[in-house]
């Protein structure tokens, strides 16, 4: 049972890490600029969509891409709060779901390929029972999810609008001279891991590496990268930290409403 728990906490932040990694890894990517005559699927029904509707959004920000993007991000980040909130909510009764898990477990402990259908159809019918998709469970949401968030992100460094700008203290299209942003960057991925994986984190002690590994690699991919990279993973660290902080006490509540006694 220890094993499966920390299997799952350790499946659970290789995603997350999986993700951060990816970006990482596609920042050294083609960074061509696109346009109307870029060619590929990816390129032009994809990311120049996204980078024609950054520009337009900067238009209503009087040309300040920085506003645009932290926009954008917010935006983005609330058109996809459904699938997190459905997977929060499948987490939660898979929870709850687990004395009867046991007891399944327990009843059917042969490892002969009749004993396994039968567990796993009496697992698919408490599923059904009580409303839980399993798909939701593993990867999908980030599959659908991360189509989105990389387009965005080609977008970003490929519209070269984006890189003769200012904003603040930077110039959107090279690294941030005082080295604020990465810090930053690295500072809020730490506190995000850290509450969304609170749980995970008292079940398997050792995914807490991934809450130090993830932050330290932030750090190094955003000191030389262009800064307007280092202000959307801090836009979207902070609205991912507002929501799962809102997510949990809406849950808690719910326990609480639920069993007043306990």
């Amino acid at each position: 049972m220890i094993q499966k728990k920390q299997r799952s906490g350790l499946a659970h932040g290789l995603k997350f890490l999986i993700a951060i990694l990816g970006i990482w890894v596609l920042a050294g990517c083609s960074r061509a600029p696109v346009n109307a005559q870029s060619h590929g699927v990816w390129s032009h029904y994809f990311v120049y969509p996204f980078s024609e509707v950054i520009q337009f959004v900067a238009t209503f920000f009087n040309g300040n891409y920085g506003l645009a993007i932290i926009f954008l991000t917010i935006i983005i980040r609330c058109l996809l709060l459904p699938f997190t909130i459905s997977q929060t909510k499948n987490q939660q009764k898979m929870k709850e779901l687990q004395p009867e898990m046991k007891r399944i477990r327990e009843k059917y402990k042969g490892k002969d390929k009749e004993t396994q259908v039968k567990m796993q159809q009496e697992v698919m019918a408490l599923y059904q029972k009580h409303g839980v998709n399993p798909v939701s469970m593993g990867c999908l949401p980030l599959l659908i999810q991360m189509p989105i968030l990389l387009a965005f992100y080609y977008a970003i460094i490929r519209t070269k609008e984006i890189a003769a700008h200012n904003f603040l203290w930077f110039n959107l299209g090279t690294p941030d001279p005082t080295h604020i942003l990465p810090i930053i960057a690295a500072i809020t991925t730490f506190i995000q891991y850290k509450i969304i994986n609170r749980q995970l984190e008292q079940a398997n002690p050792q995914i807490q590496m991934m809450g130090y590994i993830m932050p330290m690699i932030i750090v190094f991919s955003a000191w030389k990268l262009s800064a307007v990279l280092p202000l959307y993973w801090i836009v979207g660290n902070i609205f991912m930290t507002v929501q799962s902080i809102v997510l949990n006490r809406k849950r808690k509540n719910m326990q609480t409403a639920a069993n007043p006694n306990s």
